[in-house]
């Protein structure tokens, strides 16, 4: 009774001991996100939001629309993504049954031996399995059953693992929202381009025209004698040099029509696209809400802070492997030399059900290693997710910026190309009566010329801006 007693105390002090130790976790330095955000990007400015809008709503070109839709069906970097959301969406379903118990058929055949002198083959050699009838030899086996296990979620570690997995996978989901954003507005800006280099194109056929008369003029001027072959050779090279301008375009735009096919997941072809005007699209007013909004509009700020909440259960799961761990195993079947004897039951039936309590002891350190590199990586993950909050914030300012200040410069180009092209007549009219040389009728109309350029370029740029602003606020994924 003594001994029995003193046989209990032991086992209890063995069980606290390996309880207390396997429960002690190591301290870990905690990092918050900082969740303040400027109120205002500007001094007026209301909680209207234009990213709120639909790309479909936004854009009214029918061209570029269609060259959108075609993208978001068909774009190589966009499907692969698709691909990540369902690798992601498996990644659960494979956390989740981690969780729930394991059965396992079991159908096997063997046969065995023993030596005859050990203690098992001395006992089969001397049992008989019937009356009369000696055990065979070799002892053929066979099984039929299920065996179960399941690791008990004491800790939730397994539902946290499978929790950090559903917020993985709504990260993917929103990576995806934010790779759209970004295909839309290369697109866009793309398109634009491409106006831009056919007003440009067109504004070079115009100068080549102009050019090509004032040659003419100054050819029947030379043959009166009115000016020297040095200004027909002048008038001559400027005609060339604007038509040589001609095949860099063309380039350009063979090169950004095959950068849209890209994006549309196609082979080079020619892309349809509006005849009007670049100069003539109006830009519309922008409404770029509070900063506050683009914690719901922009997704790759809900990506990070999905990220965030996966690490953040990722400690947990961390942590729990220093608890113990309940595993119930059990089994049950049916097992016999002959298989005429399978279905003679009870005598060829057998079950077994265990339970193990396992804990780590001595060796934790690889333990410590994983909990602490799973803290790592959600400081990293606050972190970036201040990045990406405080990026988010600087683009839109940038963008709305760059709006103010090229609708100031647009203004102005307007007036010099107003300017530069009453300047060009002038400058004829002048050198028709002598009153002025051909190189000042040449700088004219090549100052017309590249202001011409810059005020398309500059309407380009403003296009660009209200493509951006729109992706920095996070519209084009909705």
């Amino acid at each position: 009774m003594r001994n029995k007693r003193l046989l209990y105390i032991g086992l209890g002090v063995v069980f606290t001991v390996f309880f207390m130790t396997s429960c002690k976790t190591p301290s870990l330095i905690e990092k918050s996100v900082n969740n303040s955000i400027p109120e205002k990007f500007s001094a007026k400015q209301d909680s209207t939001n234009m990213a709120q809008l639909n790309w479909k709503e936004y854009f009214s070109d029918p061209h570029l629309l269609a060259l959108i839709d075609t993208a978001l069906n068909r774009n190589q970097e966009l499907n692969i993504m698709f691909q990540e959301i369902a690798i992601a969406k498996f990644e659960i379903g494979a956390r989740k049954g981690e969780y729930l118990p394991y059965l396992d058929l079991k159908a096997g055949s063997g046969v065995e031996k023993k030596a005859r002198y050990t203690p098992e083959g001395a006992s089969e050699a001397t049992t008989d399995i019937e009356p009369g009838r000696e055990m065979p030899e070799p002892v053929p086996d066979f099984q039929l059953g299920a065996i179960a296990s399941w690791e008990v979620d004491i800790w939730r570690k397994l539902r946290n693992a499978k929790e950090s997995a559903v917020k993985e996978y709504l990260a993917t989901q929103e990576g995806k929202n934010f790779l759209i954003t970004q295909l839309v507005a290369e697109i866009a800006n793309s398109y634009y381009e491409l106006l831009a280099l056919d007003n440009q194109l067109q504004i070079l056929n115009q100068n080549i025209e102009i050019q090509s008369n004032a040659l003419k003029i100054v050819k029947l001027q030379k043959q009166a004698s009115r000016v020297t072959e040095l200004a027909v050779r002048k008038f001559q090279a400027e005609v060339l040099n604007t038509r040589s301008l001609q095949y860099g375009i063309k380039q350009q735009i063979i090169e950004t029509e095959n950068k849209i096919n890209y994006l549309l997941g196609r082979y080079p072809q020619p892309i349809e696209r509006s005849t009007q005007d670049i100069i003539e699209i109006l830009s519309d007013s922008i409404q770029a809400g509070i900063p506050s909004q683009l914690l719901e509009n922009r997704p790759d700020i809900r990506r990070a802070e999905l990220e965030l909440a996966a690490r953040k259960l990722n400690i947990k799961v961390a942590k729990a492997n220093f608890y113990p761990t309940l595993d119930i195993s059990a089994g049950i079947g049916l097992q016999a030399f002959n298989p005429a004897y399978l279905i003679q039951t009870p005598e060829s039936m057998l079950f077994n059900l265990a339970g193990d309590l396992v804990s780590p002891l001595i060796n934790r350190r690889a333990i410590k290693a994983n909990y602490y590199t799973a803290n790592a990586k959600q400081i990293q993950a606050v972190y970036e997710y201040d990045r990406t909050v405080l990026n988010a914030f600087m683009e839109v300012k940038n963008q709305l910026s760059k709006v103010d200040n090229l609708n100031k410069s647009y203004d102005l180009k307007q007036q010099e190309v107003q300017a530069l092209n009453e300047s060009i007549e002038i400058a004829n009219n002048l050198f028709k009566s002598a009153r002025a040389d051909y190189m000042e009728v040449l700088l004219t109309q090549r100052d017309a010329l590249e202001s011409k350029f810059e005020l398309v370029e500059t309407k380009r740029e403003q296009m660009n801006a209200k493509v951006n602003i729109y992706q920095a606020l996070g519209g084009g994924w909705n």
